[in-house]
């Protein structure tokens, strides 16, 4: 496989398909990000702010610094597109984790999905595309994903998946211990 960061892989199946997210996916991506009920179970730890934006133009500046970051090669953000809507419906953010806790040599999966996706059997079909090339994609020994416990969907579509929840804490650079990550080893 070739490396990540120089192409992006696609992938798809009948109903999704999942591609390097592009500044033309803004207002698609702002109805993701806007909405009230979806943004509570985005993972943003460790990040600055949350992901709630309401503007084009801010939704716009962070597809831009997504890219940035892809440039970089810190992480790779994927746009998750209904198929049958031609509608983008939410982003799939991965990266290598390298740190000093249990979830080193990890990649670490960030599921942002649009509220009327939010529902176990979708959820297992998106992941269903990107969970089993992560090893390889990200060099990396295990998966890790958040879902908190009001996200009932998504863990049901995670335990259905294979995915254990972890009882260790994943430890921000600044210290901060965060919970309810979900694991699925190689």
């Amino acid at each position: 496989m070739k490396d990540v960061f120089e192409v992006c892989p696609r992938f798809e199946n009948e109903q999704y398909l999942l591609r390097f997210l592009s500044e033309n996916d803004g207002h698609d991506l702002l109805k993701v990000y806007s909405d009230k009920k979806a943004v509570p179970l985005f993972n943003s730890d460790g990040c600055f702010g949350d992901f709630y934006f309401t503007s084009l133009e801010t939704m716009q500046n962070v597809i831009a610094a997504w890219q940035v970051e892809y440039q970089r090669k810190g992480f790779v953000r994927w746009s998750i597109i209904d198929k049958c809507k031609d509608e983008v419906i939410g982003t799939i953010e991965l990266f290598h984790r390298n740190s000093d806790d249990y979830f080193t040599e990890c990649g670490l999966l960030r599921l942002d999905l649009r509220s009327d996706y939010e529902n176990a059997s979708e959820i297992e079909s998106i992941l269903s595309l990107i969970v089993p090339p992560t090893f390889e994609m990200f060099q990396c020994d295990k998966v890790a994903t958040k879902a908190i416990p009001e996200a009932n969907e998504r863990r049901t579509a995670l335990l259905k998946m294979d995915f254990v929840l972890s009882s260790e804490k994943l430890v921000g650079q600044d210290g901060t211990k965060y919970d309810n990550y979900f694991l699925l080893h190689k």
